[in-house]
């Protein structure tokens, strides 16, 4: 069954072309790599679809219900949570807290609750609810950070905090979740931990697209790639093909690629 299905979508800022006529569908459970040189349009894309910003033209939809043009947090409630390329955790909270910040319900509290409720609150506390506490810690044994719950977000290493904001964007309870680059400024044994992660999640009928620069970490995951050049889409298929696929080699990968593999 179709999860979601971009159509036509254009961003343009002033005279610059971010994303043009972007258009592409994917299916409930599959993982789908979105790769390109800096600056293709790959996070303005997964922006659009989360509802950061609306397309200047086209629409996408989240299973069958267009999703452009709503804001973040209604997108988030219907079931599409993201990362960021630079993570977002709230530093003074403990790990536990993170998460259980992700819990709060959003038709219920607008962005300026949810900021009264994460910063000037303590997370349990403002739950209040030893079953609440209970779900988030059944969200850091995912993410392997069951240990690090009573720790300062701030003190956590730097894969971990990556660690943690999936956690809490899974405390949001996704159909479909954007990953954008999860695994950069990861070293290699961090990465196959990361790729690790990111297959269990997508074996609970999670749906993922990610953006990745890390090609190890993006062909061992994905069953279709997307790649964007430009901000216009280039190529889409199964990995081994896309890869290969000439004018893709020539956009992004470089001459050199291959041997990087």
């Amino acid at each position: 069954m179709e999860i979601l299905k971009a159509s036509g979508v254009t961003k343009s800022f002033g005279g610059l072309m971010a994303v043009n006529n972007v258009n592409f569908s994917m299916e409930e459970g599959e993982i789908i790599g979105l790769i390109g040189p800096n600056g293709a349009g790959k996070t303005t894309l997964i922006n659009l679809i989360s509802g950061a910003f609306p397309p200047t033209s086209g629409a996408i939809a989240f299973k069958g219900q267009t999703i452009s043009g709503l804001a973040a947090h209604r997108v988030n409630t219907l079931g599409v949570a993201r990362t960021f390329q630079v993570v977002r955790i709230f530093k003074r909270l403990t790990v536990l807290e993170n998460v259980l910040v992700g819990m709060v319900d959003r038709r219920r509290e607008g962005p300026w609750g949810l900021a009264f409720g994460s910063f000037f609150k303590r997370a349990c506390a403002y739950n209040q609810d030893a079953a609440a506490c209970a779900t988030a810690d059944s969200f850091l044994e995912i993410v392997g950070l069951t240990r690090y719950r009573d720790y300062k977000a701030e003190n956590l290493p730097y894969a971990l905090t990556k660690r943690l904001e999936i956690a809490r964007a899974l405390a949001t309870n996704p159909k479909l979740l954007l990953l954008d680059e999860p695994s950069s400024g990861l070293n290699p044994r961090e990465q196959n931990d990361q790729i690790r992660l990111i297959k269990e999640i997508n074996a609970q009928g999670i749906s993922i697209l990610i953006i990745e620069h890390v090609m190890k970490v993006i062909m061992d995951i994905s069953h279709r790639l997307i790649v964007l050049h430009y901000g216009e889409m280039i190529a889409q298929g199964e990995p081994a093909a896309v890869y290969s696929d000439p004018q893709v080699v020539e956009a992004y990968l470089g001459g050199d690629a291959h041997a990087d593999h």
